[in-house]
Formats: C-alpha cells, structure tokens, sequence
C-alpha cells in the first residue's frame, strides 16, 4: 500500500472516529433530556421549539451513525462508480455541514455570535467539542479528496 492510499484510509477511519464522538455525545444528550452539544448547552428557549428533546437527539445520533458509515466507505472506495460518487457527494455535504457547525459553535465560544448563544459556561468541554469536530472535518477531507483522485487515476 503507497502512502497516498494509507493517508486516506487514515483519514477515513479519523473521519469515522469523529462520527461516532458525534454519536455517542448525541445519546448521552438524549439520555439526559438536554439540547445542545457537549460544552454548548441550548438557550432555554430552544426547548420550545423541540417537542420531544431525547427523539431529537436520538435522531441526531442516527444521522452521526450515518455520517461514520460514509466515511467507512471512503477507507476503501467502492469499485462500484455510482456508489463511489454517492459516497463522495455525501461526505462533501456532511463535511460542510460540519463544518459550519465548528465555525457556528466557534464564533459562539469566542463570544462573535450571541445570537447563537451564550458563551459556554464549560469552556474546556467547549474546545474539546471544537478540536474534535475541527479533526472531523479535516480528515474527512482528506479521504474525500483521496476518494476522488484515486477514481481520477
């Protein structure tokens, strides 16, 4: 295996740890009845919106569980061309929709973005939450690219 191939399966593989941090992190949300992400509790007036919070955040762990299957695919792509698009096509939006998360929950903890909420009162869980979703999208960035030039060539 070169070491373009082993760079983008551990890629993939970071890409699919940080899907299962985002899951994980969802059901213990969900077990605790809170909106949110670990470090950036919800405004309380976001529970007003949220008819059942543990269906919420469980659904959300769904979508984590999702988000770790893509990138498993991208360790190795699928020889299969659609399949291999799909799958590229989803992590590019799965990693701007995480990205936009980090850069959201970002500018809420350097206190850019009030609207988004107050600054977490747990900062250090805060910038753990940030590195890892920051690690997510750039790992899985690099499998997507290597997903795409290993099809070009």
């Amino acid at each position: 295996m070169n070491r373009s191939a082993r760079t983008q399966r551990a890629a993939a593989l970071t890409a699919c740890a940080g899907a299962l941090a985002y899951t994980v992190s969802k059901v213990g949300l969900a077990r605790d009845g809170e909106l949110g992400m670990p470090g950036f509790p919800a405004p309380p007036e976001a529970y007003a919106s949220v008819a059942d919070v543990t269906a919420a955040q469980l659904g959300n762990a769904g979508l984590g569980l999702l988000m770790a299957l893509v990138a498993l695919l991208l360790v190795r792509p699928p020889a299969a061309r659609w399949v291999r698009r799909g799958a590229v096509v989803v992590s590019w939006l799965g990693i701007l929709m995480v990205g936009a998360g980090v850069i959201g929950f970002g500018a809420r903890a350097a206190g850019l973005a009030p609207s988004l909420g107050d600054v977490p009162p747990a900062m250090g869980t805060a910038l753990a939450a940030l590195a890892v979703g920051a690690l997510w999208v750039a790992a899985w960035s690099v499998a997507a690219v290597g997903a795409v030039r290993q099809a070009a060539g």
